[in-house]
């Protein structure tokens, strides 16, 4: 597949995966939560074919961009009616 398609694919199913994430692993701190999600994701993107293939030249800035984005879904998820539903 191309790694284009399948990086927008997985990139959509980022706020899924972070409410999960939470659901499971809620009383844990957020870094660990967010590793998990990390895990997830970069498994899901199947990031050593996309490495040995060279889709993907810099690893460390690759992982530094997602976690950019599960931070910002984070924080949009945080910021609607989903937080919300869950507060006592």
């Amino acid at each position: 597949m191309d790694f284009v398609a399948q990086l927008l694919r997985t990139l959509g199913f980022i706020p899924a995966v972070v409410s999960g994430i939470e659901g499971l692993f809620s009383s844990k701190p957020g870094p660990d939560k967010k590793d998990a999600v990390m895990s997830f994701v970069q498994t899901a993107l199947s990031m050593a074919d996309a490495v040995a293939n060279k889709d993907i030249v810099d690893q460390e800035k690759f992982k530094q961009g997602i976690g950019k984005l599960v931070d910002g879904a984070v924080d949009c998820l945080n910021a609607s009616a989903w937080a919300k539903q869950k507060q006592p």
